[in-house]
């Protein structure tokens, strides 16, 4: 990953990529700590959850480069499935699909649209992709057409969620001095 140098001062732009890595871990464990906290919630649909451990992911997309946000997202997915006790089985793999492709979701809308698009929508735009592909996979591969039963519900549930979610990493983002330190002190130079 590569982050803006420093007046060319070796150890010191060391010393940043340390730091940088640290701030990665940081949001990773924010992903975990979050899912840890949707595990209490009660599901409105059996294996769905309300999405709030997309909130470090929602705030890293203006910090981290592509890799980055796939290295926090991927570190989500396994804390969830670690978390949940689901990593040897197939809603692991509803997570991992639901999440690696909300996240390429979320990144490509950021890039597209920039500031023009806030992070409600690009929550809205992440939870739409995620429901939508593990719909596909219920459908193709599990539950068969009886899924499409429930797709409704699925949709509803992670469209109000995904507003809620955004709502807060939004003001999160507008009001938290410590986001706003690290946003300036860590700058991606690409993606």
């Amino acid at each position: 990953m590569k982050v803006r140098k420093d007046n060319g001062e070796n150890g010191k732009k060391c010393r940043r990529m340390g730091e940088l890595y640290e701030i990665l871990a940081f949001f990773g464990a924010l992903c975990m700590f979050f899912a840890t906290l949707e595990y209490l919630f009660p599901k409105p649909i059996p294996f769905m959850r309300l999405g709030i451990a997309n909130i470090p992911i929602l705030l890293a997309l203006d910090i981290f480069p592509f890799a980055g946000v796939m290295l926090i997202t991927l570190i989500k997915v396994l804390g969830q499935g670690l978390i949940n006790g689901t990593l040897a089985s197939y809603i692991f793999l509803f997570s991992a699909t639901g999440s690696i492709t909300s996240a390429l979701v979320m990144i490509g809308a950021r890039k597209l649209f920039g500031s023009r698009i806030s992070l409600v929508g690009i929550s809205v735009l992440g939870a739409l992709a995620s429901n939508l592909v593990q719909t596909f996979f219920s459908v193709v591969f599990i539950f068969g057409s009886t899924a499409w039963i429930i797709i409704p519900y699925f949709l509803g549930v992670g469209f109000v969620s995904s507003i809620a979610v955004g709502l807060f990493a939004e003001r999160f983002a507008r009001k938290s001095a410590w986001l706003q330190s690290v946003r300036r002190y860590y700058v991606p130079v690409d993606s």
